[in-house]
């Protein structure tokens, strides 16, 4: 070996002596050093004073490094504005050690997350990574720009980053409205959020009749939160990096992301008696909503349901929808109860609320080793250790019951029974978000809410006060099980991971109100279902993600469950559609999201319920909303005004009620009038078949000419037959009638019985009209009657 091979050997080994003595954690990472939030942000930000911020990261950052020199080479990115920190190359140690100082809240790793957004419009098939499928109903609609929804709720917080206006043109020259109390403190209105109006009067008549006292502030800033989180969900722009305490990070946005929108407000504090929207204000609004020309209405409120005509939505909508206007209304959280959907008018598009494929998940770990699965939003943790389990039921408060300590009341529960404990809580009763609270203020470690017998395998993400899991009927009955067979029973929930591509999904969520239509049964409601279970989207800041006072917590974004929050799903396809498809009647748009929906799951097996039973029409309507099948649904069933006001005859409405509310003339009724066989529904409703029963229905050709063959499900026990089974369309327009006859094959007496046969529940099936490349679905639901 020659003397330069020697020293260069000699080199190499001191290189790999000196790289081997250097410790593993030098090696340098991208840490985020998160500080908080500035005092500055908001109306007080200015360019010195983010200057300032980032000169003081550089010093704070310099006297752990050493030297102004390293920490200069080492920051990334400083966040100056309203976030507190920075992003700086660390090693282990340094990052260590800065974790330490009392001036910082953490220091993590900067990691590669997949993006999961609000999720809902990637499930219901519109995007993916935040970007619009090539050929998507998106792209197609220009993401329902300039449309205009409106949103009879609790009003908007325009602070809001759903409702920048960043990239928006001037405001639609048809608009007609305004924003009442356009100020800082009140409502400032933009190119987005382009209208805001309040509705009290009726609300406060009624509290001066009971007696109660309130106030009421005279703007529509949103102080509960539903209306901003509905409306963000129809129209919010995109707003990148959203998220619920850091779980389900990604862009939020809503159906129509580049509509126009505007908050009417209809809800204020409920009264002792429950009441916040009252019909006086529901009409005044939906009178001035017509009057200031939006396109989409969007209701995510409700009552019992009752006659048409002393009914506020119903009489609002309809003269919102003889203006053109589509008018979306949630099916009411009543279920899984048959017969209590609300919002049940025809001219209505009526929503129910499913799942999707989403999860946040935190799992339950029992001292028996069995595994848990639940759901969770809650920032708290737990040691990673075993805690003393107990049922509430066990621990009732000194002056409070046994039933009471079971659903977790707040105050229900004793501290000396409960304090470090993991307290078992049964659901109903009272909000989920309360009992968290109620085992929080008892000193609880955690919780774990089991589902009751109605609730089934619906579980749902709550933000709760302390360490928690929501877990189904299953698992809850196997957690009381352990804990009554156990001397010692301990159990431990993990922290909250977010989930994606769950199955089965959708399947119906319990609360969802379900048919029959309880004023018209021949009317199908609801029409259609659209996520409604732990939605994120835009939260008001005047209280907490929970809305109990003891949470001081505020969010930009929120999780919420309700068909409330799958109204707003409809109402976004619906903005789409409408910038599709100007000329489209409100019927016409009704029909292509109904008859191109969906009944399987991603599992492509039928639809369940909670219960993990085969979901009916009766749950979903005509199934979950898919928006691009709607942008081409080859066929449509249209309806007018007239064919309304028919129907109200056919209702047992006299020709004198109905007169004035379209023409100063008196209506004159048809002759003769079957709802089920009459009116142009886009689905098929017999509740009372006795031997065969003819129904006639016509449907407009909206795409290229061709020729539709029908297919036949037929519902259980019944034969259906359709004539004529072919329909040719020659042009775009066309309109063809068809008839479809539907026999009771049980019809007469019950083999081997001498007495009439008894009635049958409901059976259902299906007609489809395809010509290929188009799926024209109708549901079909009847009810055979007793001889």
């Amino acid at each position: 070996m020659t003397k330069l091979n020697m020293k260069i050997s000699g080199l190499l080994f001191l290189f790999c002596i000196l790289f081997m003595m250097t410790p593993a954690f030098s090696l340098k990472k991208s840490y985020i050093v998160y500080l908080g939030a500035h005092s500055h942000g908001g109306s007080e930000l200015t360019a010195a004073k983010m200057e300032e911020a980032t000169e003081a990261h550089y010093q704070f950052l310099a006297s752990f490094l050493g030297s102004r020199e390293r920490s200069n080479d080492a920051i990334i990115k400083s966040y100056n504005m309203n976030i507190n920190g920075f992003v700086a190359m660390l090693d282990e140690a340094e990052a260590e050690a800065i974790s330490k100082d009392p001036k910082v809240v953490s220091v993590f790793l900067n990691k590669g997350n997949t993006k999961h957004t609000t999720r809902s419009w990637n499930f219901l098939g519109i995007e993916k990574d935040n970007k619009a499928l090539a050929g998507s109903i998106w792209e197609k609609a220009r993401y329902g720009e300039d449309t205009i929804i409106g949103n009879l709720d609790t009003g908007v917080w325009p602070e809001s980053h759903s409702f920048n206006d960043h990239g928006l043109g001037p405001i639609p020259k048809k608009w007609r409205g305004s924003c009442q109390n356009d100020t800082k403190k009140g409502v400032p209105c933009n190119r987005k959020l382009i209208g805001a109006k309040y509705f009290n009067a009726g609300y406060k008549a009624y509290a001066k009749e009971m007696n109660y006292t309130v106030t009421v502030e005279n703007s529509a800033r949103d102080e509960d939160g539903h209306g901003t989180h509905t409306l963000s969900t129809a129209g919010g722009g995109f707003v990148p990096g959203a998220s619920v305490f850091g779980y389900g990070k990604g862009t939020a946005k809503g159906g129509s992301p580049k509509a126009r929108v505007a908050a009417y407000k209809v809800c204020w504090d409920a009264l002792p008696d429950g009441g916040e929207c009252f019909d006086a204000d529901i009409l005044d609004a939906f009178d001035n909503a017509i009057t200031d020309r939006v396109d989409i209405l969007s209701l995510s409120l409700g009552g019992d349901p009752s006659d048409y005509l002393n009914d506020g939505i119903a009489i609002g909508s309809f003269h919102a929808v003889q203006a053109g206007i589509v008018v979306v209304c949630s099916a009411g959280n009543s279920g899984p109860a048959d017969s209590t959907v609300s919002n049940i008018a025809p001219w209505i598009l009526t929503v129910g609320a499913s799942t999707m494929d989403r999860e946040f998940r935190s799992l339950v770990v029992l001292g028996n080793n069995k595994t848990l699965v639940g759901q969770s939003l809650s920032t708290k943790k737990l040691s990673p250790k075993k805690y003393p389990l107990i049922s509430s039921i066990r621990a009732p408060a000194p002056n409070s019951s046994a039933s009471d300590a079971q659903i977790c009341m707040i105050g229900s529960l004793d501290p000396k029974k409960v304090k470090g404990k993991v307290v078992i809580c049964l659901r109903g009763g009272n909000a989920r978000v309360e009992k968290g609270a109620a085992a929080e203020l008892a000193g609880a470690a955690g919780m774990i809410l089991c589902n009751d017998e109605f609730s089934g395998n619906e579980i749902i993400a709550d933000a709760h006060l302390l360490p928690a899991s929501h877990i189904n009927l299953k698992d809850g009955l196997e957690v009381f099980k352990y804990v009554y067979n156990t001397e010692n029973p301990v159990a431990y929930i993990t922290p909250v991971k977010t989930q994606t591509n769950v199955v089965p999904a959708p399947f119906m969520a319990s609360f969802s109100s379900k048919g029959p239509n309880y004023i018209t049964p021949e009317i199908l409601k609801p029409d259609i279902t659209a996520p409604g279970v732990s939605v994120i989207a835009s939260y008001t800041q005047a209280k907490a993600p929970t809305g109990i006072d003891i949470d001081k917590r505020r969010v930009q974004f929120n999780v919420e469950s309700g068909t409330s929050m799958s109204c707003p799903h409809i109402s976004g396809v619906v903005g789409l559609l409408k910038t599709l498809h100007p000329d489209w009647s409100p019927a016409a748009i009704k029909s292509a999201i109904l008859t191109t929906a969906k009944t399987r799951d991603n599992r492509l097996k039928a639809m369940l319920n909670s219960s993990s039973e085969q979901a009916t029409p009766f749950s979903y309507g005509s199934g979950q909303v898919r928006p691009n099948r709607a942008a081409d649904p080859g066929l449509v069933y249209d309806l007018n005004v007239t064919d309304y006001l028919n129907f109200m005859c056919g209702a047992g409405y006299t020709p004198s009620q109905l007169q004035g509310i379209y023409t100063k003339k008196l209506y004159k009724c048809p002759k003769t009038y079957n709802i089920s066989s009459d009116l142009n529904y886009p689905s098929i409703t017999v509740p009372n078949l006795y031997g065969s029963a003819t129904v006639t229905r016509e449907v407009k050709n909206v795409g290229s000419p061709g020729t539709y063959k029908a297919l036949i499900h037929a519902p259980p026990g019944i034969l259906v037959t359709v004539k004529p089974d072919t329909l040719t369309f020659k042009k775009k327009g066309e309109v063809k009638k068809f008839e479809v006859t539907l026999h009771d094959e049980l019809d007469g007496t019950v083999k081997g019985e001498s007495s009439p046969k008894v009635a049958r529940d409901y059976v259902f099936g299906k007609l489809s009209w395809t010509d290929g490349k188009h799926y024209v679905r109708s549901p079909i639901v009847v009810k055979a009657a007793a001889n």
